[in-house]
Formats: C-alpha cells, structure tokens, sequence
C-alpha cells in the first residue's frame, strides 16, 4: 500500500492510511488511459479492486483515489443497486474530499475550483472545466490542451483526426475536421496531441 501513498501529498498520508487500512480491496497503478484516470471493480469471485493511472499528479492521484474509495463504500452498503455516480456515491465523495479539503493538502489554484465541484461531485473531475484546468497545470508530464490554441491554429487531437481551431464559445470551443469540414466542440480541457499555426 505505501506505493500508493508515495503518489499523494503527504500532509494527506494519515489520513488516507487510516480510511483504507484495513478495507479488504487492492489497488494497482496502470499506464496512462486517456479515457480514465481509475476505476472500481467486483470480480465474480468477490475480489474488490481499484485501478489508478500511474502518471497522475499528486493531486489529481488523491482525488481520484477518494473517487474509487467512495465507490468501494458505496458497494459495501449498497452492493449494485444504486447508480454508480448517483447521491449515494456524491455524499459518501463529499464526507471523503471535506477533511483534505485545505491549503495544507492542496495549492490555492486547486482548492478554489474544487470546493466548488464538491457541492455537486460529477463523474470525471474532467467534465469541470476550471477544476481541470487547475490540475493540469501540475501535471507530471507537460500536456497540450485545446486551451492553449490560437484561432486558426491546426491540431491533431487524441482521435488521431486534424481540425482546425475557429472561435471560442462561451465554454467550448469551436472546430472544424479538416477531412470532413464538419463542425465540432470540444472542452477547453482536451487533450492534443500536435498542433502549429496557420499560415
């Protein structure tokens, strides 16, 4: 278990120590997965297991390890007759987040956003863009996001696809596929893979 702790600020170490020491579940660390950052999981036989990306940020790491914490409580209670991300599983995250909710635990660029996400937990800390946003300026390995781009900028997102980057709307931003000319919105907080000016 200490590998785990080693991936979260330490002022948050006994804290989380203390809340999984003596749950029967395993945690293993996995290589990035860019549809998720961790997941909860029930085998057949009964085994609980959590999965969290290993390239994760401290921050980051702990808030998602809290995340799938939240729905190994769930399952004891409920077992799988509850939604995965319904109000069972926000307030089991809320009581979980609120003792490291702090400045000792988290930067103030942190903290702010994501005292507001804690009113109304959502399923991926990505679908809030500013929580995101924060967190991502700690990242491990330095990312590009759709957020960096200028207008007119062409990119290559995730999909493997190139758009180009044509105005910004009130919270997404507005593209075109380059092959097809279609019209898509993307989150501030997508990841890129390459991008470059237009000229």
């Amino acid at each position: 278990m200490s590998f785990v702790l080693d991936k979260i600020p330490k002022s948050s170490i006994e804290y989380v120590n203390s809340i999984i020491q003596d749950e029967e579940v395993t945690i293993h660390l996995k290589k990035n997965r860019k549809t998720k950052h961790g997941d909860f999981s029930v085998n057949k036989n009964g085994t609980r297991k959590i999965t969290i990306n290993s390239d994760l940020n401290p921050y980051r790491f702990l808030i998602t390890l809290l995340h799938e914490i939240s729905h190994l409580f769930v399952f004891k209670i409920y077992g799988f007759k509850v939604k995965p991300h319904g109000i069972e599983w926000k307030t089991q995250f809320k009581n979980l987040l609120l003792p490291v909710l702090n400045n000792h635990t988290f930067p103030e660029q942190i903290l702010k956003p994501l005292a507001r996400y804690t009113l109304n937990p959502k399923a991926s800390t990505d679908s809030d863009a500013k929580l995101s946003y924060a967190l991502n300026q700690f990242n491990i390995e330095k990312k590009n996001y759709v957020s960096d781009l200028k207008i007119n900028s062409r990119f290559t997102a995730t999909n493997g696809r190139e758009y180009v980057f044509l105005k910004k709307l009130r919270k997404r931003y507005q593209c075109v596929e380059i092959q097809t000319n279609k019209i898509y919105l993307f989150n501030p907080n997508a990841e890129i893979i390459t991008a470059y000016e237009k000229k």
